[in-house]
């Protein structure tokens, strides 16, 4: 997976492009079939989407479009006189940017005679409409002004807390498997001749973190090198050419004042938000929310005999995770209500909620109490599941409940 994940990420990247070039092979033709006469030259042809004019009686140009494989559109004739509705015949299901364009030439010609047959001008109408810009501002305790963009944050957010949901559930869970399996392969008793169970345990749950950690530097190397070999043309020569003419467009677009006050507006966001303050972040809160719960994953999978007893067990502990998850929205939406702050300092929320709520900008001290609380909160599972696993390794045979873990709880050294 550390070669096949980022390769994965890659094709992900660019399928869209390379599936959009196949796709655009073939234009939509559409007949119209205009009984009113309002739209006669309205309806102009777009990217692979031609239109052309019929006159005639529907059944017979409806089979005359099928048999070539093109679309009918009917516009019938109403009784009051205002087309309020159309009929799109085909042998196959048109594509949604078909049917919107379709709808929207309608609208606008039905809305001009309305407005018309009122006296009233359209071009008045459309002079009045406008788009309000709002520009927002952060001011820090100093009083220095950046500029900000909540929907910039809010993809950063949501990036970050799931990515944060995705790894603690996929190595804690390597931690559960790997603890079951040795477990029932009685292996355990020959490691645990020569270790004691809380080095046993921490050892695998340490190991597997530093895998975790080397597995995730190199999917994000070996991500931006896959992307590159693709662009280069190496592996596809027609990818490279459809994304550097997108590439070309995109400049060409930029050099329009509209679109380079709005690539100005993004690179402005983007240097607002304190990257490294996310990704140190972002590194100690992988780290101690998974040593927080693969020492509860450990004690799961020490307590069982086969992987298939987890289920019972692993609700309560992922509890808080999806609550996390469940939350983001309002976290989102009030980064710092009460609610937020509570939910970002409990460690077992911690590491979703505070990554988060950081690309909004938290102040430093809440981060730094946060960290303190996410250790505390390590240790004290540790110790917690480190009492269930220096029992459960070795008892076989026979149905762990919940009473009998409060029972391994108890015991004394």
């Amino acid at each position: 997976m550390t070669l096949v994940g980022p390769l994965l990420m890659a094709a992900m990247i660019l399928a869209p492009v390379y599936l959009s070039d196949l796709a655009s092979g073939k234009a939509t033709k559409i007949a119209v079939l205009d009984e009113t006469g309002w739209f006669f030259q309205k309806f102009k042809n777009q990217d692979k989407i031609e239109f052309y004019y019929v006159q005639g009686d529907l059944e017979t140009e409806k089979s005359k479009a099928l048999v070539k494989g093109d679309f009918l559109l009917y516009i019938p004739l109403p009784e009051l006189n205002i087309p309020s509705g159309a009929e799109l015949y085909g042998s196959s299901q048109p594509g949604l940017n078909v049917r919107a364009y379709i709808k929207s030439v309608m609208k606008n010609v039905v809305e001009t005679k309305r407005l018309m047959a009122k006296g009233i001008d359209p071009q008045v109408i459309k002079d009045t409409k406008t788009s309000i810009n709002l520009v927002t501002f952060k001011v820090d305790e100093t009083g220095a002004e950046q500029k900000s963009n909540t929907e910039v944050e809010v993809g950063l957010a949501y990036l970050a807390g799931f990515m944060i949901y995705f790894f603690i559930f996929m190595f804690g869970a390597q931690v559960m498997k790997g603890v079951a399996e040795e477990k029932s392969n009685r292996i355990v008793e020959v490691i645990i001749s020569s270790v004691r169970p809380f080095q046993l345990m921490m050892g695998k749950i340490i190991g597997v973190a530093l895998v975790g950690l080397t597995q995730f530097v190199l999917w994000i190397i070996l991500t931006f090198v896959f992307v590159g070999i693709f662009q280069s043309g190496i592996m596809s020569g027609d990818i490279g050419s459809v994304m550097q003419a997108q590439q070309e467009q995109i400049s060409g677009g930029a050099a329009s004042g509209i679109d380079a006050a709005a690539f100005s507006q993004i690179g402005e966001v983007l240097g607002g938000i304190n990257f490294q303050v996310m990704i140190v972040s972002f590194l100690f809160y992988f780290l101690g929310g998974y040593l927080l719960y693969s020492s509860l994953f450990a004690a799961i999978g020490s307590a069982v005999d086969q992987e298939s007893d987890t289920q019972q067990f692993m609700l309560p502990v992922s509890l808080p995770l999806i609550f996390a998850v469940i939350s983001s929205s309002v976290v989102i939406q009030q980064p710092d209500s009460s609610f937020s702050v509570w939910l970002s300092m409990i460690p077992f929320t911690s590491p979703i909620i505070m990554m988060m709520r950081i690309p909004f900008g938290v102040p430093y001290w809440q981060i730094g109490l946060s960290f303190g609380l996410l250790v505390l909160g390590f240790v004290f599972t540790t110790w917690f599941a480190a009492k269930i696993y220096r029992v459960g390794i070795l008892m076989y045979g026979k149905k762990v409940s919940y009473g009998e873990l409060w029972k391994w709880l108890r015991y004394k050294e």
